[in-house]
């Protein structure tokens, strides 16, 4: 099957060993395009046997891709980079046809992801450590950072390509091998990326199983022979990935979800604060953990920025991913867009004022309207837990304090943003918020040297930078008596 564009589909496989296989099952899943509900690609449905045989390959490859230099790995991971560039406007087409992503706004995230890789293929050539020394008379002491073995990468459905690419990148620089699992529901730009890394990487070190979650997945995480584990996923599969992983005592880095709050105080730009929301806010159809969801506004500007929000948003141009005029797209599924749906109507019928949006779009696809909805409760669950659609609430806080307290009054820890033209606001709230993240004047934007990574229920272990190739490493103190 192709895409819109001729691009070709039809490679469904697993890659194991630097071979496309089937699943040994013969098994196969029905791959959706959200913006029309049709099938667009089978590909294969792996079981036990299929992860089996994948650790085995990486767990084989690890011997002698270990062994490698960093200057080598460098070398395979930028060519990794290089092809990917070279291969954009097909990954982008297959990344807005089976995400839906609008292919105007998509531009950002895949320069992302070619810049992610060449950081980490440069960033493992740069490990630090403490010096070596004499910490004990006669002794000499030195530290290394040796790779782990093989890690099972979990990538999600939002972010297929990029986050996979969070995932592999300092996995590989780092001198481990990798088994990747792909969403179920988005497996296609992964299947594309294994067609690159074929040319690039000796069999075992990148290998892909695709399949379920409950299957594929729950295999790969409780496979006796996976070094570690990286998932970005919601809080429930985290914990019970964590749980599995916990019998062999494996380890285990956690990215899941977000309640973003977006605090702006009176002295804030409003303009530049409706123009980020109306982009940041639905971009993706607002699917994203970091997504200003919650915005906490001061009473001096609470109802101006209520009006603008309302107006911008309403403008937004919901339809076509493939369509240049077009800013939203739909939801994953109709799963997604029936679960966004009922948490926008208990959200009205618990007293929110809704001022756009709130409804599904109709025709075909899994398509729901960029949604704003003003003054609901603290404690509503519209606040408290994560949409992961295109709706934005808007709160009204009385002080300061009160904007600090409901901020933090989530189980999430992800990102979180300041408004104002205060320094010492803005300082004071950036120590004060409990997220991985705090952004002033600004949200969403992110860059390769820079750790990605919640508190509390939002995981642990860090994303992107230098800090990503710690969780990759196990630490050796080497002690030789002289």
């Amino acid at each position: 099957m192709n895409t819109p564009n001729g691009v070709d589909l039809s490679n469904g496989m697993n890659f194991i060993n630097g071979e496309f296989r089937p699943a040994r099952s013969g098994l196969t899943d029905q791959v959706l395009d959200p913006a029309t509900g049709s099938v667009i690609a089978q590909v294969a449905s792996s079981d036990t046997a299929d992860v089996d045989d994948a650790v085995i390959a990486a767990t084989e490859a690890f011997t002698t891709w270990s062994e490698t230099t960093p200057r080598e790995r460098f070398e395979m991971l930028s060519a990794l980079a290089d092809a990917i560039e070279g291969d954009l406007d097909r990954l982008k087409q297959i990344e807005a046809l089976n995400v839906g992503k609008p292919l105007s706004i998509i531009d950002f995230e895949f320069d992302l992801t070619v810049d992610n890789f060449r950081f980490f293929a440069a960033a493992a050539r740069f490990l630090d450590g403490r010096a070596a020394g004499e910490y004990m008379a006669d002794h000499t002491s030195y530290l290394r950072r040796d790779p782990l073995g093989v890690i099972a990468s979990i990538a999600p459905w939002n972010y297929p390509l990029n986050m996979a690419t969070w995932k592999i990148g300092p996995a590989l620089a780092t001198g481990n091998t990798v088994v990747l699992k792909p969403s179920e529901l988005t497996p296609l730009s992964a299947i594309r990326l294994a067609e690159l890394a074929a040319e690039i990487f000796p069999p075992g070190v990148f290998n892909l199983v695709l399949g379920q979650g409950e299957t594929t997945g729950a295999a790969l995480v409780a496979h006796p022979d996976v070094a570690m584990v990286s998932v970005t996923g919601d809080v429930g599969t985290g914990k019970l990935i964590a749980k599995s992983a916990s019998d062999n005592l494996k380890r285990v880095h956690l990215e899941l979800g977000g309640k973003a709050p977006v605090i702006v105080f009176d002295d804030a730009d409003i303009e530049a604060v409706v123009s980020t929301l109306a982009e940041a806010s639905y971009y993706n159809s607002g699917q994203d953990c970091t997504a200003p969801c919650r915005v906490i506004a001061g009473p001096g500007v609470f109802d101006d920025l209520a009006e603008r929000l309302t107006a911008a948003v309403a403008e937004l141009k919901v339809g076509d991913p493939f369509d240049p005029d077009v800013a939203v797209g739909p939801v994953i599924s109709a799963e997604q867009q029936s679960r966004v749906a009922g948490m926008v109507d208990r959200a009205v019928a618990a007293g929110a004022e809704l001022t756009t949006g709130g409804s599904v779009r109709a025709g075909a696809g899994f398509f729901y309207e960029p949604t704003v909805l003003v003054n609901p409760a603290q404690d509503a669950e519209i606040v408290q837990r994560e949409v992961f659609g295109p709706v934005v609430s808007l709160q009204r806080f009385s002080d300061e304090a009160q904007a600090l307290a409901w901020a933090n009054d989530v189980d999430f820890g992800l990102a979180a943003s300041v408004w104002t033209s205060d320094v010492g606001r803005a300082m004071r709230m950036s120590k004060r918020l409990q997220f991985g993240t705090v952004w002033v004047n600004d949200h969403i934007p992110i860059v390769s040297e820079m750790p990605h990574g919640g508190f509390k229920q939002s995981g642990y272990g860090k994303d992107m930078s230098v800090y990503a190739l710690e969780h990759y490493t196990e630490l050796k103190h080497v002690m030789i008596k002289f």
